[in-house]
């Protein structure tokens, strides 16, 4: 049995407190957790060791709340930034479970919202978005439903489209104008880098050329890809 001597707020960290027990520092709580002590308690083996175990459950999910504070997050990556910071197999569990039932962790949401941002703001082909969401952890069942509404010739189309934008600046700036070769070849392989399969690139390609050209000679997919 040990008796609690002094309480103290950490000075780097106000939101824990330093636990001296018989007048020497023993370890420290968060402040949450130690709000039930006071000087003078008596502490046995065990009710430490419950205080040192309920500490880290709650360091623990002050982690994830920080590591979800910037975007959203899969389970696994979740799990695996409370490993870096080396808590307890039992902890992590514990920790994703409170996480579910306040909805923090949920994998298809998240699914929903990663495939939502890729196509708004970097648009990737089917394929690309679930070779990624499965290197998140996800499973398949919740990959497919992720993915399975995704409209891949307009989101190839749209990211072509401002792309291809970019190379005629490009082009303007060097005082020259692409030909339907080089055009077709670099817009072919930034579709290509993106995932998206030649049976989507090729026609879209020449769409946006034939577009851009509507005064000059035209192209047919079948005859020039």
């Amino acid at each position: 049995m040990k008796k609690i001597t002094a309480l103290q707020v950490q000075k780097k960290n106000p939101n824990r407190v330093n636990i001296h027990l018989d007048g020497e520092f023993a370890f420290g709580l968060a402040r949450i957790t130690a709000a039930w002590l006071k000087v003078g308690d008596i502490l046995s083996d065990e009710k430490i060791a419950s205080l040192q175990t309920e500490d880290s459950r709650e360091r623990a999910l002050q982690q994830a709340l920080l590591f979800l504070s910037y975007r959203v997050r899969s389970e696994k990556e979740i799990r695996q930034n409370l490993q870096k910071h080396e808590y307890p197999k039992e902890v992590i569990e514990i920790t994703l479970e409170k996480l579910r039932e306040s909805n923090l962790a949920n994998d298809p949401e998240f699914a929903r919202v990663w495939v939502e941002n890729r196509n708004i703001f970097r648009p990737r082909s089917r394929r690309a978005l679930t070779m990624e969401l499965r290197q998140k952890g996800l499973d398949d069942e919740t990959v497919q439903a992720a993915v399975a509404d995704m409209d891949e010739d307009a989101l190839a189309y749209e990211s072509a489209l401002k792309r291809a934008n970019r190379l005629k600046v490009a082009a303007l700036s060097e005082s020259k104008g692409l030909e339907w070769g080089e055009f077709r070849k670099k817009l072919s392989e930034y579709l290509a880098r993106r995932g998206f399969p030649y049976s989507v690139i090729a026609p879209i390609v020449t769409r946006i050329w034939n577009e851009a050209h509507t005064e000059e000679t035209h192209y047919e997919d079948e005859e020039t890809l």
